[in-house]
């Protein structure tokens, strides 16, 4: 039962880290993503969150992918008069997306699923060399 309940909370975690890869991904794509209208805004940063509960039928604490919230902090602005999303000023406002944050954070997510996967690798290893004895 151990050797279930630990591939479990390791699916939990890959999914969640999976989840939270997609949404930098996203982030980076559209790092350069302005405005479709004049003074308009851009696109904004999303964070992905991470939801913990109870498994009452796993009996363990788990996780899960939580809401994917707007990153508030403000835009950046650039001056670029001829650019068709400029402002009566000539500045434009660019997306909230630090892709060297960005970055970082896909190497720990990157790092968090593969310790996931390590852990169901160990795990399944365990398994057959538990069968493996037994059929001795």
């Amino acid at each position: 039962m151990d050797f279930i309940r630990s591939i479990m909370v390791a699916a939990g975690g890959l999914k969640a880290q999976n989840s939270r890869m997609r949404t930098i991904a996203e982030n980076i794509a559209n790092a350069d993503s302005t405005a479709q209208t004049p003074g308009g805004d851009p696109y904004r940063r999303k964070v992905s969150t991470f939801q913990s509960y109870f498994d009452r039928e796993m009996g363990t604490e788990m996780v899960k992918p939580g809401r994917i919230v707007r990153d508030d902090t403000d835009f950046k602005t650039e001056f670029n008069p001829g650019h068709p999303a400029a402002d009566a000023n000539g500045y434009v406002k660019m997306p909230n997306v630090n892709t060297l944050v960005e970055t970082m954070d896909m190497r720990e997510a990157q790092r968090s699923y593969e310790a996931n996967l390590n852990v169901i690798g160990a795990t399944r290893r365990m398994v057959l060399r538990t069968l493996d004895i037994l059929r001795a």
